[in-house]
């Protein structure tokens, strides 16, 4: 075989213009020119690599028509037909960085002008978004009467579903527009059609309409599309009819149902699973009390459940903690069910993962937190704290303060939550027995491990309102002459009364925070009184200041003096001689506790005429009525 013949160039035509390229070739030269690459016949065989020396390759240009069509696809890196189309202001040129098939699928949406489908200008007025909607309905019927017609034949259908495939995704700049689209979408009849492509045959056609919900129903739909004079609450009717109307069709049902369809391995499902989240939450969002209806009418509680306990750490298993929080932050009913379903035992579970470890990441560290604040917002039920009890939960968390990772923080808040009210006399008694106080007042102390140094531990604030309210609890709820009271109260007794020092500390510093608050709301008022202002309507509101700015930690540090200096002769004496350095009496105790009783609520009665215990507002009068006497 003769290789010279085999890549040797074909003779040019008469009168062809043949030359070689020059040095710098212009753009615009480059742009009428295509490469000659040496084609071997088909018939030819290759020969061996080593059956002839290589020969220098020469390369020539020859003029090319403009609409000529035999230029080939592979002419440029990746068939990029714009190789050499693109090019800087010094003349440079770069390839677009596409495939063929990339730019085919470019070229499909830019005929879709084809089938009457409005530019992105137009698609956002009223007649746009009609076109739209009648695209997807014209798919979507297209699609089924296919699908029932060819049941059994794939090859007949799959054009049609590719149609209403990218119809679907088309709706997604409604979103933009609500104020015009939702109308438009509820009108058209349309909702029923999207909520009923949940149950496609096709999971993909189903992933899209989850995609497309979850875009419709986002909180911020419109906010960047929208003129900033448009009126808010406008847009917010608009999301509220939507999601009426996605109710009406049972729309949370069926998305509860695809979750167990959708296999999260593969990368789509598991997005898909991450959008139907993101519906629940903005659904919850916009109505409150959805959240019962979510909980109480569909398996949504048992998935969330099942999902956060996966060993393996990722995106949806953090929302799916996130979205189980949300749900029980304010519903007894979603209490309840949490218990039947064996929640108490599995957020305990998972809790205890972080017991001898701290959290990888932000995220896990976001999940971990989720996790102790589902339990903390279902303690608040009385037989959700037996079921803490039941399931060793006191015991856990004194275990986790033990080791004094970060979840020791959560710890200690759970324990507040499990403790407060008198239903959590059993938990104060547990907790002692299981040796909680020695830590429980480390952390008072504001003592950390070794480990945690150099960490940020949140004891000044968080946490000592957390160990204050644990402490105010155990002087509630542990019985008089009790040796669990004993213990408690020798605490304060203990290493030269240290306990009671550090608590006058406290009492301070909140005094300090409270009195820069006074003086701004001191400040407000002066104002309103000037403009002739009602401020009785205020007295809510500041007084919700006051707490936050250092009242509520006051409140319970006086609420524990009260309790400690009325029981015991020696912490009385020590403690009314550091008040006097600080030029304090015990009348300032009282101004504090008075204040408390007036706004606390009666508790602690039954369906009786008597108390079953005593009420807090009563043991405050007692406690007023005992520093008065001092």
């Amino acid at each position: 075989m003769d290789i010279d013949k085999l890549f040797k160039m074909p003779k040019l035509p008469a009168g062809a213009n043949k030359r070689r390229m020059p040095d710098a070739p212009t753009p615009e030269m480059l742009k009428k020119m295509k490469f000659d690459s040496p084609v071997a016949q088909p018939n030819a065989q290759s020969p061996p690599p080593t059956s002839a020396p290589a020969k220098q390759k020469r390369v020539t240009v020859e003029d090319v028509g403009e609409d000529t069509e035999d230029a080939g696809d592979d002419f440029a890196p990746g068939g990029d037909a714009d190789y050499f189309m693109e090019e800087d202001d010094e003349g440079r040129f770069f390839g677009g960085g596409l495939t063929s098939e990339q730019k085919e699928i470019l070229t499909i949406f830019e005929n879709a002008g084809d089938e009457n489908v409005p530019d992105d200008t137009e698609a956002l007025s009223v007649t746009g978004v009609r076109k739209l909607l009648l695209r997807f309905e014209r798919a979507a019927n297209k699609n089924q009467a296919q699908r029932s017609k060819y049941p059994d034949d794939p090859t007949k259908f799959i054009d049609s579903e590719a149609d209403l495939d990218s119809a679907i995704k088309a709706l997604l700049p409604l979103a933009q527009v609500p104020k015009v689209a939702y109308p438009e979408l509820i009108r058209s009849g349309q909702v029923e059609t999207l909520v009923g492509l949940l149950s496609h045959e096709n999971a993909d056609i189903a992933l899209d309409i989850v995609e497309l919900v979850h875009e419709l129903t986002d909180e911020d739909v419109g906010d960047e599309a929208e003129d900033d004079e448009e009126d808010p609450e406008e847009r917010e009717a608009a999301l509220k009819n939507l999601i009426d109307v996605l109710l009406d069709n049972s729309i949370l049902e069926l998305l509860v149902d695809n979750m167990t369809r959708f296999n999260e391995t593969e990368e789509a499902d598991r997005q898909g699973v991450y959008h139907v989240l993101g519906i629940f939450e903005n659904v919850v969002g916009s109505k409150p009390d959805l959240a019962e209806r979510l909980v109480l009418k569909t398996n949504l509680l048992s998935w969330l459940l099942n999902r956060i306990q996966a060993k393996k750490h990722d995106e949806n298993r953090g929302y799916a903690a996130e979205l189980l929080s949300i749900l029980l932050q304010s519903s007894r009913l979603n209490h309840s069910e949490l218990g039947k379903k064996d929640g108490v035992e599995v957020l305990l579970k998972v809790a205890s993962q972080f017991r001898r470890r701290d959290p990888v990441d932000p995220d896990e560290t976001e999940f971990m937190e989720n996790v102790y604040d589902s339990l903390c917002s279902a303690l608040s039920e009385p037989d959700i704290k037996e079921l803490f009890l039941k399931s060793e939960g006191v015991d856990l968390m004194v275990l986790t303060m033990k080791d004094k990772m970060q979840a020791r923080s959560r710890s200690v808040k759970t324990l507040d939550h499990a403790m407060s009210g008198q239903a959590g006399t059993e938990t104060c008694e547990v907790f002692v027995e299981a040796g909680g106080l020695k830590h429980l007042f480390s952390a008072f102390m504001g003592k950390a491990s070794k480990k945690q140094k150099g960490t940020v531990v949140p004891t000044a604030t968080e946490d000592a309102t957390h160990v204050l309210g644990i402490v105010s609890s155990l002087l509630s709820n542990l019985p008089s002459d009790s040796p669990a009271r004993i213990r408690l109260l020798a605490k304060f007794v203990e290493n030269n009364y240290e306990k009671t020092d550090k608590l006058l500390d406290m009492r301070q510093s909140a005094q300090t925070r409270l009195a820069v608050v006074d003086q701004e709301i001191e400040a407000e008022k002066k104002v309103l009184v000037a403009d002739g202002e009602d401020i009785s309507e205020e007295e809510d509101g500041w007084y919700l200041r006051r707490l936050d700015g250092g009242l509520y930690t006051l409140q319970t540090v006086d609420y524990i003096l009260g309790w400690i200096v009325m029981e015991d002769d020696g912490i009385r004496a020590h403690a009314k001689q550091m008040l006097d350095r600080r030029s304090k009496t015990f009348r300032d105790v009282i101004s504090t506790l008075q204040v408390y009783h007036d706004n606390v609520s009666e508790e602690g009665t039954t369906n009786g005429d008597a108390p079953s215990e005593l009420s807090q507002r009563e043991i405050l009068r007692q406690l007023i009525a005992f520093l008065d006497s001092c």
